[in-house]
């Protein structure tokens, strides 16, 4: 299933930065606008990813993962 998340992009300074509306803390920065959205898509990947790891870790043993759509 592929989720679309939303990059908020600006060039300032002489380099690019962007963020992720939805996940905080995924921010990067780079030369050019195509290296900040390629960082962007690997730490919002390593984000979803940790956090999937923190949250099965948390749940222990005998949980139930669901789809919830919004």
């Amino acid at each position: 299933m592929v989720q679309t998340y939303t990059a908020v992009v600006k060039h300032d300074e002489g380099a690019w930065i962007g963020w992720i509306e939805e996940l905080p803390g995924v921010n990067c920065q780079e030369a050019t606008r195509e290296q900040l959205l390629a960082s962007l898509r690997v730490t919002l990947a390593e984000a979803i990813e940790f956090n999937r790891t923190e949250a099965r870790g948390a749940a222990g043993h005998g949980y139930e993962e669901l789809s919830i759509a919004v």
